[in-house]
């Protein structure tokens, strides 16, 4: 029953003490207040008492959404790494910096007097302590249970509800579909008839790394560019397996591109394991620029945007 019935039922009352009316109406105002504003994420449906402004982001994949969808975190994890790794979208200026992402300062953030706190999995061990500062809300993306990229862009649309900017998220993935259709037309024309295959990883060490298959972001971007992976990897929470360098052997006559940043490249050009690889010796190698493989669902775009550069410029060799 709406407010507006209640009121004109009252009104229809005879006798009725209008102090008794005043004070029912109050309660029934309040209790519409506290009708709350309710939300999803990965644990199911959850009441906050109003939509919330501060927002504290206390991992990279939850931050990048928040930038995305137009709004400013006061809080993140961080930020040298973030500037350093996942790059885009900037974190702008004013955000607070609250420790790492596994052990935020909860002192600090408790003096930031967040609405809400989201978080992902690196934080779920801390969702209790930090339930006494603000309402946690927690956002799983990568799990071995479903497809990463598909849970990206849910809840990306998930964040835009809560925020207010489910349109912004709508346009956002539209805007996102509509450029990997024009990419992969790029690269359908630079690489005509049979694609060859592709194997996306990073570096670990001079000696071993961390290849991209199945459900990983980098492998669906991949996928949505034309290219098929040349490794056949089991599916896993975040998408990658960790190898030894001579894995990549079995690459052959396909790609390899490696994402940056990587500080021994010097090393590596001197390594023979290196250089007795069929892509190095055959030039069909290249960087890719800093991209977040382990995001939310705008860095599927960063991703094939980085992926597809290296790809043309390979293309023109």
């Amino acid at each position: 029953m709406s407010l507006k019935s209640i009121a004109s039922h009252f009104s229809k009352v005879k006798n009725l003490n209008t102090k008794l009316v005043l004070t029912m109406l109050a309660s029934a105002l309040s209790f519409n207040a506290m009708a709350d504003f309710q939300v999803e994420d990965s644990e199911g449906i959850k009441t906050l008492k109003a939509q919330p402004v501060r927002v504290a982001a206390l991992n990279w994949d939850i931050a990048e959404q928040v930038i995305e969808l137009g709004v400013t975190p006061i809080a993140v994890p961080d930020i040298a790494g973030y500037t350093e790794w996942v790059v885009q979208p900037a974190i702008p200026e004013g955000v607070a910096d609250i420790g790492t992402r596994t052990e935020p300062n909860f002192s600090a953030l408790k003096k930031l007097n967040p609405d809400v706190i989201l978080i992902a999995s690196p934080q779920k061990d801390l969702q209790e302590r930090l339930s006494e500062i603000a309402p946690v809300l927690y956002y799983q993306t990568y799990s071995e249970e479903h497809s990463n990229a598909a849970a990206a862009i849910d809840n990306f649309k998930k964040i835009g509800q809560l925020l207010g900017k489910e349109e912004q998220a709508n346009k956002k993935l539209a805007a996102m579909d509509q450029r990997l259709e024009v990419l992969k037309a790029e690269l359908d024309k630079a690489y005509p008839g049979d694609k060859p295959k592709v194997t996306s990883f990073r570096f670990a060490s001079t000696t071993s790394v961390y290849i991209y298959g199945d459900n990983s972001i980098p492998q669906y971007a991949l996928e949505q560019l034309g290219f098929e992976n040349a490794l056949d990897l089991p599916a896993s929470q975040w998408g990658i397996s960790q190898k030894r360098m001579t894995e990549l052997k079995k690459v052959k006559n396909g790609i390899a591109l490696y994402f940056e940043p990587f500080p021994y490249q010097d090393k590596l050009e001197r390594s023979p394991v290196w250089k007795s690889m069929p892509f190095v010796r055959n030039g069909q190698f290249s960087p890719v620029a800093a991209s977040w493989s382990y995001g939310g669902a705008m860095s599927i775009l960063y991703n094939a945007e980085a992926m597809a550069q290296s790809l043309l410029m390979l293309a023109e060799q």
